[in-house]
């Protein structure tokens, strides 16, 4: 697609989203002084793609897909918002490396990071896709989340490490024991010599509102370490569900 196409598409839902009623095509046109041919063909696009909605009376709407990404876009932000003092404080007491983890539509991707004392070496993009079968956030979504879960089962698995689960049927497995013990690790499964620890953050209807996840240099994961950790991150899940409505 052209670039300016993509532009197009913005400031067609910058116009919709303004509108109550929804918008003709003739009244697009005039706002934004295109060719009907080319709008047409833009908007046809967009309602394929659900981005647009059109009604029975030929005005278009602002689609499913649009409201979905918006409202997750403004749920990950307030959440962000919510979690950051408690993550924190969490940093001071388990001293590793801190992240808040969001979902978006298919994908699950940190949003904040907070650093410890310990030198971790790892380059993990902000908003960059987590694999959802190796890394304990990914594999905490996917455990949680049935849609998610298929498509982990569903698509290739690469062995990142010689630790990578590559097999389905172990894959399920461990997505079984997520849901059995509350929280999902990864031990060297996308980075060698990392632990991961992957804790949930629930809405009031105990769907998953987001994860904090803790890297922790395999040396220093210890069973009391982890005990210590996961106490720690469970009370400061606690304290965030808390501010979401979630008093259970």
């Amino acid at each position: 697609m052209n670039p300016n196409r993509y532009i197009r598409v913005f400031d067609i839902l910058n116009l919709l989203v303004k509108s109550n009623t929804g918008l003709r095509l003739t009244e697009i046109k005039e706002a934004l002084h295109l060719p009907v041919s080319s709008l047409h063909n833009i908007l046809q696009t967009m309602v394929n793609a659900e981005i647009a909605g059109m009604t029975e009376d030929l005005r278009y709407t602002v689609g499913p897909r649009a409201v979905s990404m918006a409202l997750r876009t403004v749920q990950s932000i307030d959440i962000r918002n919510i979690a950051k003092r408690y993550l924190q404080d969490l940093v001071k007491v388990v001293e590793d490396d801190v992240y808040l983890a969001v979902q978006n539509n298919k994908r699950v991707f940190y949003v904040d990071r907070f650093l410890g004392t310990q030198r971790i070496s790892l380059d993990i993009r902000l908003g960059e896709p987590l694999f959802l079968h190796c890394t304990a956030t990914g594999k905490l979504f996917a455990a949680l989340n049935p849609v998610l879960g298929q498509v982990a089962l569903t698509s290739r698995l690469p062995s990142i490490t010689s630790n990578t689960l590559v097999n389905r049927k172990d894959l399920e497995e461990e997505f079984q024991l997520i849901r059995d013990q509350g929280f999902a690790k990864s031990e060297g499964e996308s980075v060698e010599g990392i632990v991961g620890y992957a804790v949930p953050i629930l809405n009031i209807d105990q769907s998953l509102a987001a994860a904090i996840h803790i890297s922790v240099l395999s040396g220093r994961a210890t069973k009391s370490h982890q005990i210590k950790l996961l106490e720690a991150a469970r009370d400061c899940a606690d304290l965030i569900q808390r501010q979401l409505g979630n008093h259970i």
